[in-house]
């Protein structure tokens, strides 16, 4: 028998469509077994997620450790501060008045000598026998100014009495004139002598320290030597000219008026205090091209330890500001606004203030406003605080107890 074409048609036909049900029944099954695996996958990240960011959460809770100043208030010694040199208050190059040779020198090279010590002699035997021959002159002309004067007297008597004549009389006081002329001048070049035999011995013009010897024994020296024998520098009292901006001169001027202003010399590097002075001068101009005004301040200088030519930085106390509310500078921060701080509240945690602050001594700044005496404020931390931020306080010591100069 044989098969129905049209049925074997009809049997292909149901056998395709039935591998295409099986087909698209895989398909389906596969797709739901994909989305179950993402869907666990997911499930998986999201746990794994929160289990790795619990400990993250808790360390960002945690408490910053910052320290801590209280903001205290005290009367705080204002001071303008500038680099100064040691410079004697008189200082002279002792040289040679007259030319010779130096027989000796009293002196050593470091020496502490007072006014009027002898320093060097030099050979005076020249000048002795000047003086001499000086003084011979003199004695000469004084008994021929005797003679003249005898001569001018029996004149006058014989013009008197009718036996001389006027013209007789005249002459001889016009003699008298002539040789009291030479006395005065024999006189004069007695005492030039004399002063050029003093010359010879060289004493100190001033009390002071003595330098290096410039010259030694045997040494033929000049007046006219630009070079001297010895330089003495007054060691006590002394002074330090320094140079301060223009800007602060109002209150130089106004600390000035009400007495002298002190004076603190310090080392260079301002690591140690030297001296205490007082501020004696200030000049009569401004430096156009540096705007700064110079000052002189003077010191006793008792212990020496201020020495010519030294640099020093010095601290001029201007005035007192009372009752200054004074925090630690390191507290002050710059931000775009202007300076802040973080003030650490009851809480334990800090807000942000703007200050506006004042004048700096030392490690201390003055606040004119933004806080209050008592306010705990953060001295170190602050890179990782912002408001609100929670903190771990340490109180820092405070050093607006240290400031080092104090107003006289």
């Amino acid at each position: 028998m044989r098969d129905d074409p049209e049925n074997q048609d009809n049997q292909t036909t149901s056998g395709k469509t039935a591998d295409g049900q099986r087909s698209a029944l895989g398909t389906v099954r596969w797709l739901a077994l994909g989305v179950i695996l993402v869907v666990a996958a997911g499930a998986g990240a999201l746990t794994l997620r929160q289990g790795d960011t619990a400990p993250l959460a808790k360390i960002a809770a945690a408490p910053i450790p910052v320290t801590a100043a209280i903001a205290s208030v005290r009367d705080l010694p204002i001071a303008r501060t500038g680099l100064g040199t040691v410079l004697p208050l008189n200082q002279v190059d002792v040289k040679a008045r007259v030319d010779g040779q130096i027989q000796r020198i009293f002196f050593g090279e470091g020496e502490e000598v007072k006014a009027g010590d002898i320093l060097a002699q030099i050979d005076p035997r020249a000048y002795a026998a000047l003086l001499a021959q000086a003084q011979a002159t003199l004695q000469k002309d004084v008994a021929q100014l005797a003679n003249a004067r005898a001569d001018e007297a029996r004149a006058t008597k014989l013009t008197q009495s009718g036996a001389g004549t006027t013209q007789a009389a005249d002459t001889a006081r016009a003699q008298v004139a002539v040789m009291q002329a030479a006395v005065d001048g024999d006189q004069a070049a007695v005492d030039t002598a004399k002063l050029n035999l003093d010359y010879a011995t060289i004493t100190a013009p001033i009390s002071g320290r003595v330098g290096l010897k410039q010259a030694n024994e045997g040494t033929l020296v000049h007046a006219n030597d630009a070079t001297g024998i010895v330089t003495i520098t007054q060691m006590q009292p002394i002074a330090v000219q320094f140079s301060l901006p223009q800007d602060q001169l109002p209150d130089l001027q106004s600390g000035q008026s009400a007495g002298s202003l002190p004076v603190a010399a310090d080392a260079r590097d301002s690591s140690r205090k030297i001296a205490d002075g007082k501020l004696t001068a200030i000049d009569s101009q401004i430096d156009t091209t540096t705007g700064m005004i110079k000052l002189k301040a003077e010191f006793d200088n008792n212990d020496k330890a201020l020495w010519p030519g030294a640099l020093v930085t010095v601290q001029v106390g201007v005035r007192t500001e009372h009752n200054a509310v004074v925090l630690p500078s390191a507290a002050v921060q710059s931000g775009q606004s202007g300076p802040y701080v973080f003030v650490v509240k009851p809480d334990n945690t800090v807000t942000i203030a703007k200050v506006t602050t004042g004048d700096v001594v030392g490690d201390v700044t003055m606040l004119t406003s933004g806080a209050v005496a008592g306010d705990n404020i953060v001295v170190s931390g602050q890179s990782r605080l912002t408001e609100g931020t929670s903190v771990k306080v340490t109180q820092a010591d405070d050093p607006s107890q240290k400031v080092a100069l104090e107003t006289k």
